[in-house]
């Protein structure tokens, strides 16, 4: 590397560098210390200095760097490619990393945007509701929603009965059920059937796994069930009541009312 006493005509400083490239100094001096770009000279007071050829690579790795590629990418990957096939392909699994982020972003704002959306409608700040809510969003629940009529005492036995996949799973399970009683209903299948009846155990069974046995929480299924969310709750009920009534049981009767 060349050292010189002056700034001699065609070199320049890493202040006009920084200027010239719309970069900070800082950045040109941690560029060299990486060795990504070194300056073509040094003067006798130690400035660096730097011509139109370094000008060229760094805006060579600026351009790479705003496609994304990270600085070690750049020069252990990128320049010491010899061939346009090689530049292809690195371009090319960039491109693939790319796109694997806009969908991450995607589904972050999406996100967001639900999450914003169900804030506002609670009547309170709670910040154990919006992690649950955000966590049902992760896990695609489409019913994350239902999360803000929950009381803590229905929350806290969802996150202590149910972790990620037996969460998603008995969604996945309910969902199913909730598109059936839709198909009974809109065929009408009498409530008494066989076809009805089948199902009604298959729903008080689920229901029975939901609540580990605590009838105390059934209340409070009763009150979400009554919501204006589209499941068709009037064929449900009306399938259990006639369930009930079979099995000689009510699981809504407390032991004062039975006396």
């Amino acid at each position: 590397m060349e050292k010189h006493r002056a700034i001699p005509d065609g070199y320049m400083t890493i202040g006009q560098l920084a200027e010239k490239m719309d970069v900070t100094v800082r950045t040109l001096q941690y560029y060299d210390r990486e060795g990504l770009l070194a300056p073509s000279a040094i003067s006798e007071g130690g400035r660096r200095l730097y011509t139109d050829k370094d000008i060229i690579k760094l805006h060579q790795i600026l351009s790479l760097k705003h496609l994304g590629f990270s600085l070690d990418d750049i020069k252990n990957r990128l320049i010491p490619l010899d061939s346009p096939e090689e530049v292809a392909a690195v371009l090319a699994e960039q491109a693939d990393t790319t796109r694997a982020k806009i969908k991450t972003l995607t589904e972050s704002l999406r996100e967001l945007e639900a999450l914003h959306d169900e804030v506002l409608k609670m009547k309170t700040v709670n910040f154990k509701k919006y992690a649950d809510i955000i966590v049902n969003l992760e896990m695609k629940n489409d019913y994350y929603w239902l999360i803000k009529h929950f009381d803590d005492q229905l929350l806290d036995h969802i996150r202590g009965h149910f972790d990620r996949n037996s969460g998603l799973n008995f969604m996945d399970r309910f969902t199913q059920l909730q598109n059936e009683a839709m198909r009974l209903q809109d065929e009408g299948i009498p409530a008494d059937s066989e076809e009805a009846q089948a199902f009604a155990e298959v729903y008080w069974n689920m229901i029975t796994e939901f609540t580990g046995g605590d009838m105390s929480l059934l209340p409070k299924l009763v009150e979400f069930g009554q919501l204006d969310h589209g499941f068709s709750n009037a064929f449900i009920g009306s399938v259990l009541e006639i369930y009930f009534s079979r099995s000689g049981t009510n699981p809504f009767q407390t032991d004062n009312e039975v006396e």
